[in-house]
């Protein structure tokens, strides 16, 4: 199994390669060269297995064992999912009128990030341990990611990591799950912007291969493979439990599932594809709030950002970049990298780019959108709880809406992922007029010292925050090589 760049300059690179980085070296986005097939035989063999075997199976078939035995990759899995609070996992919630909600968020930082953010690091120390190494790690988040990236990443030996956060668009939880974490290798940036903001001198950083190489620079964020490989395993767990596939008999068609996701970065979206690409029969609905990129592309062809991310209250998906959309294109145009380059390179520098109608129609053939207002959100929240006494978070909602106002047919099994615990998002349930009492380890978070430094906004903000952050990693690795260094 060997990995390549959705734009075409770079090939024939292995898994530890590919997770030991950001961006390919010419801009673009590392995927499988080859998709390997699951054929009925073997879904119907997985059929039962707890979620983190079924992680296991998934990341076997993109991991060779010369680079992680199978032995090893099951110990890896099973730490990394062990401090979850549900023994499953991942738990499935089946409400009223067929409503069927995958629940993603009993990590540490309640939030669907923790799945495969934990397999990630514990995937990388396994590397760094062997191989005496260090690696300096840079996420820019929206709000789950970055406290995900921290509490999986605090205290592990080797590794730093950087996370930058725009100031004033997260809730007070995922900021203390993040400011509050004050292990001497984590560092949090607290930015004067938007997350589309951060990713602007985030992707310089990255394109500077002598700073990526001299020192040891990696993303966390689901540009790396790493993340969206453990992703899979939500949509196949998913169609292993819910679509029905242990009543088609040996030699039947197996039946379909749609999955309908909240969509920001399209991480989740990219995952959901490759699994379908993998021969899983998936209907994918992906639901986004008012920055509606996703939406827009898939019904008008307009991949186009607009002049600014609206706060909503799904913050997590205030995205009007969603950089794994790369990923589907790719697929979509049958990995023709020359084109996929075209296409983003004009959609990094103007912001926009217009599909094809051709283009257009064969994105809308494998997916499904919705865009949902704030109201939409709180009546989908409202109604969920007294219909189920059943509590959503925003994102969560964004997705639920979508089984009020489309209604199903029957015939197609279909489930919402749920990707964030409402415990995060307090205020949007105070908003709905909801009762709700925060658990003891979110109450505790108040009471702990905080730390963070500041990117203020300036006349050339995106330069001055490039420039402050590559000051830093330079001097993080300066730091580290010293203390390294034998006694004179």
């Amino acid at each position: 199994m060997q990995y390549c760049s959705t734009r075409g300059g770079v090939g024939g690179w292995s898994f530890r390669d590919v997770l030991f980085s950001g961006y390919a070296p010419d801009g673009g986005m590392f995927m499988p060269e080859t998709l390997p097939v699951l054929d009925p035989d073997r879904l119907r063999s997985w059929r039962g297995l707890s979620y983190p075997k079924v992680v296991v199976e998934v990341a076997s078939l993109f991991i060779p064992p010369q680079l992680i035995p199978r032995d090893d990759l099951g110990v890896l899995v099973g730490e990394a999912l062990s401090g979850f609070s549900v023994p499953e996992v991942v738990r499935v919630a089946r409400l009223k009128d067929g409503l069927t909600v995958l629940e993603l968020f009993h990590g540490e930082t309640l939030a669907f990030k923790d799945l495969a953010m934990s397999c990630t690091v514990h995937f990388l120390s396994y590397f760094l341990k062997k191989e005496s190494r260090r690696a300096i790690v840079v996420v820019g988040t929206s709000g789950d990611t970055g406290g995900s990236a921290i509490q999986s990443a605090k205290g592990v030996p080797g590794l730093d990591v950087v996370v930058v956060y725009p100031r004033g668009r997260v809730t007070p939880v995922q900021e203390k799950h993040m400011t509050t974490c004050l292990e001497d290798n984590v560092h949090v940036f607290a930015a004067d912007g938007s997350s589309d903001d951060i990713d602007q001198p985030l992707r310089r950083l990255f394109a500077d291969q002598q700073l990526v190489l001299s020192h040891g620079l990696m993303s966390l964020n689901s540009v790396n493979w790493s993340r969206i490989l453990v992703q899979l395993a939500h949509f196949i767990y998913a169609y292993l439990e819910l679509s029905g596939v242990e009543q088609a008999g040996v030699g039947a068609s197996l039946p379909e599932l749609e999955v309908v996701v909240p969509t920001g970065g399209a991480g989740n979206i990219a995952a959901g594809f490759i699994v379908k690409q993998m021969g899983v029969p998936l209907r994918l609905v992906a639901m986004v709030n008012s920055n509606d990129i996703v939406h827009r592309t898939v019904t008008r062809g307009d991949f186009s950002m607009a002049d600014e991310v609206t706060q909503t209250l799904a913050t997590a998906i205030d995205i009007q970049d969603p950089y794994n959309m790369e990923r589907v294109f790719w697929l979509l145009l049958g990995r023709d990298g020359a084109s996929v380059k075209a296409m983003m390179e004009e959609f990094q520098r103007s912001h926009r780019h217009s599909l094809s109608e051709e283009q257009r129609r064969l994105l809308s053939s494998v997916l499904t959108t919705g865009a949902v207002s704030d109201e939409g959100i709180l009546e989908t929240m409202r109604r969920c709880w007294e219909e189920n006494q059943y509590l959503l978070c925003p994102h969560s909602a964004v997705a639920v809406w979508h089984h009020y106002h489309c209604p199903h047919s029957g015939g197609v099994n279909r489930c919402y992922v749920a990707t964030a615990s409402p415990a995060k998002f307090q205020a949007a349930v105070q908003r709905a007029g909801l009762p709700f009492s925060p658990p003891a380890a979110l109450q505790a978070l108040d009471g702990l010292p905080s730390r963070c430094q500041e990117l203020r906004r300036s006349a050339d903000w995106s330069r001055d925050w490039e420039d402050r952050l590559r000051r830093h990693i330079q001097d993080l690795d300066a730091a580290r090589k010293s203390r390294s260094a034998p006694p004179p």
